[in-house]
């Protein structure tokens, strides 16, 4: 079982900060992936950002220039260091992780999602 649990979202003003963590624990082998997407009332889930274990990072064109994705390998955590935040970057934030367990098997597991509101 793999337990991946988001923190740090909240309320902030546009032109403002924030930065979510996610944590994956469990029975973890190895992970080979981890990112964040988001999903807007109405609209359907869309990446954000993801960072292989290599360290190569993909980005979301939307967000380019303004969010960094970092992540500490030994601690199964990756980070999404989010600055200039925008009204429209308002979302529940979920945090995936790609990883395999002692069963053999490699899947994708989702956090809960954590609350993004930027306000104007």
């Amino acid at each position: 079982q793999v337990q991946v649990v988001e923190s740090g979202g909240g309320l902030v003003q546009a032109g403002g900060s924030l930065r979510l963590s996610c944590a994956a624990s469990g029975r973890i082998l190895s992970i080979s992936a981890m990112g964040w997407h988001r999903q807007a009332p109405g609209n359907q889930r869309e990446l954000v950002a993801s960072i292989a274990s290599g360290g190569i990072t993909n980005y979301a064109d939307s967000v380019k220039g303004r969010f960094t994705i970092s992540r500490d390998r030994a601690k199964n955590t990756v980070y999404l260091q989010m600055s200039s935040l925008k009204p429209e970057d308002t979302a529940v934030y979920y945090c995936n992780t790609d990883a395999l367990t002692p069963s053999g098997a490699r899947s994708l597991y989702w956090g809960q999602g954590t609350q993004v509101t930027v306000s104007s």
